[in-house]
């Protein structure tokens, strides 16, 4: 089995509250591969980057079991560049720059030996090169996990919709769910959007957790209480590469298992936020992984004892 993982390879700066960096190595496929690569060792990337990029970044990404063979390098060109400052909540920011420079022009080649990856992770990209990708592979995943924000609802809509039928999971954050779907409860947002597609939807809470729909089923997995947040940049894109990760090391995807992936990439972005870009998702240990997992297990376990009336 393997997962193809679709999306950006970026660098960024980022002001927080707690400190700011120069650029550094970042963009929504890096973070989903790393944090996969602790659950799955059958990782393909397709993406794009500049001749700027460090091969340092590359390498690391390759000892992490990903094969890079997708990942374009235009000679001559940019990398994607995003820059940022969070607000005191660590929830809202502000976008300072984006230069879109090779991404701009990206058009996906999925190498042959990818095409029939078993389940498939279309991170935050355009819509339109979302589907391109879709087109080119020889059968269809397993499961197919999409991830959007609210600047392409904005100006993308139409393309974001026809993407939205070809998908079996959505993972998005609250206010992005409230605006593709028009209702301000989430419970309602997710019924108007699995009408779109997606059977499942993930709704991200930052540090109020996660929420998995299916139908009428619910769940809900907390967020981990921390001391320190320094960075929340790539915590989203840690999320789904643990929880597509584990649903790919499981090869189960019903929902039931649906629920245990939502807590291994819970317990995931919470490491990332934990230091500036990527810095502690690839200096983790396995044990380190574990530990947290139990952690989270020991979070939301309780015994009840109803009152007898």
């Amino acid at each position: 089995m393997s997962i193809l993982i679709v999306g950006t390879v970026a660098f960024d700066a980022i002001e927080t509250p707690f400190g700011k960096t120069d650029k550094i190595v970042g963009g929504a496929a890096t973070y989903i591969s790393l944090s996969a690569s602790f659950f799955s060792k059958n990782l393909n990337l397709v993406s794009v980057v500049g001749d700027d990029f460090p091969k340092e970044a590359i390498h690391t990404l390759q000892k992490h079991n990903v094969d890079t063979k997708g990942l374009q390098i235009k000679k001559g060109k940019k990398t994607f560049f995003w820059s940022g400052k969070y607000h005191n909540d660590m929830n809202t920011r502000d976008t300072i720059e984006t230069q879109l420079n090779v991404l701009e022009t990206f058009d996906p080649v999925v190498p042959e030996e990818y095409q029939e990856a078993d389940y498939l992770m279309l991170g935050n990209l355009i819509p339109s090169v979302q589907k391109r990708v879709l087109e080119q592979m020889k059968k269809r995943p397993k499961l197919i996990v999409l991830d959007t924000m609210n600047f392409w609802m904005d100006h993308f809509l139409d393309d974001l919709k026809e993407a939205l039928k070809e998908v079996d999971v959505l993972t998005i954050n609250d206010e992005e769910a409230r605006q593709l779907s028009g209702e301000y409860s989430l419970v309602k947002a997710a019924n108007v959007i699995q009408e779109m597609g997606p059977k499942y939807l993930v709704i991200k809470k930052g540090e109020h957790g996660a929420l998995l729909f299916n139908k009428d089923e619910v769940f809900f997995a907390p967020a981990l209480p921390l001391e320190e947040v320094f960075d929340p940049t790539g915590a989203g894109d840690c999320f789904a590469g643990g929880f597509i990760g584990y649903l790919e090391k499981t090869d189960d995807i019903s929902f039931g298992n649906m629920k245990r992936a939502v807590i291994h990439g819970s317990a995931m972005a919470s490491f990332s936020v934990e230091k500036f870009g990527t810095e502690r998702v690839v200096s983790l240990t396995n044990k380190e992984v574990e530990n947290r997992l139990k952690t989270f297990i020991n979070l939301a376990k309780f015994d009840i004892r109803l009152a007898n009336n």
